[in-house]
This record gives C-alpha cells, sequence and structure tokens, in this order.
C-alpha cells in the first residue's frame, strides 16, 4: 500500500473522537504556555495526545546542554516509550503554547491499542512517519550544519539544535 492510499484509509479514523471515548484511564488537563508537562527521569506511565497548542520535546545532556528534539501539534501523541517498557522519560515536554493534553495511562492504551485495529493502525503510522522525520532531520544536521574551514579536509561539525 502506498503512502497515500494508506493516508486517505486512515483520514478515515479520527483518534481525536475516539479518545474521548476510552473509558477511565484517561484524564484530560490544561497547560498554560511555558508550563512543564513531564521532565526528563521521571516515571514513563502514560501517552499524552496533543487536543490544542504546541508541546516540545526537549534533552539535557550529563553536561547540562539541552536540545530540542521536536515542536509538536495539535493531533500529535508524546511519551509513547512507555508502551515498550521505557521506566523513565528520556526527554522534558513543555507547552509552547496554551494547550489541553489528553494524559492515557499505560494500562489503558494498550488495551484500546489491542481491541481496536484501527485506531492501532492510525498510532503506528504516526509514529513510523514521526520517527522519518526525526531521522530526517537528524541526517539534515549531521550533513548540512558543518562549517567547512579553509582547505578540504578541516571541519568544524555544528551543534545539534542548542538553545532553541
Amino acid at each position: 500500500m502506498t503512502p497515500v492510499v494508506a493516508a486517505k484509509k486512515f483520514s478515515k479514523f479520527d483518534p481525536k473522537t475516539f479518545l474521548s471515548t476510552i473509558d477511565g484511564g484517561r484524564k484530560i488537563a490544561p497547560f498554560p504556555k511555558k508550563q512543564t508537562i513531564f521532565v526528563q527521569g521521571d516515571s514513563s506511565d502514560a501517552v499524552f495526545y496533543i487536543q490544542k497548542g504546541k508541546v516540545k520535546l526537549t534533552v539535557v545532556s550529563k553536561s547540562g546542554k539541552e536540545a530540542t528534539i521536536g515542536i509538536l501539534n495539535e493531533g500529535d501523541f508524546f511519551g509513547e516509550g512507555c508502551l515498550t517498557g521505557q521506566p523513565l522519560r528520556l526527554c522534558s515536554a513543555t507547552a509552547v503554547t496554551d494547550c489541553s493534553v489528553m494524559r492515557i495511562d499505560k494500562k489503558a492504551m494498550m488495551e484500546v491499542l489491542h481491541r481496536e485495529h484501527a485506531f492501532s493502525d492510525v498510532f503506528v503510522a504516526y509514529l513510523l512517519t514521526r520517527n522519518i522525520r526525526y531521522e530526517e532531520d537528524l541526517v539534515d544536521q549531521l550533513f548540512n550544519s558543518s562549517e567547512k574551514k579553509t582547505g578540504p579536509d578541516i571541519v568544524i561539525a555544528g551543534s545539534f539544535r542548542q538553545g532553541r
């Protein structure tokens, strides 16, 4: 199935409407601009769905350098590492704008993924698409942010989105 055909197939399923029908295990919370949703190192026990607004994902190295790894929009999921047994958050999530975010407990998310195949298809397609986008961004950073000095073999590597 081509990506266009797959996208048309999945576009008939509305995850926002579907998620609002889950019995238990979910909570909708407002997050004002700049408020932290979770912090790197927190317990990883839920998946989040952005109903309204934008969320920034960042990581901080052991030396204290911060890098933005993604800006997510309405309709995006984040925090899905808990579904693979990841015990702690590998990044922090912060509201970029005023947000409305649905928190779905790991257990409830696993149940719905197993029970609702249309939702599972949309969720997996979303994760794969986002992964491809992250890979493209990483490759772009690795190969296009280097500055060449005089001389053909001397290259100074650029930073990976630090301070954004």
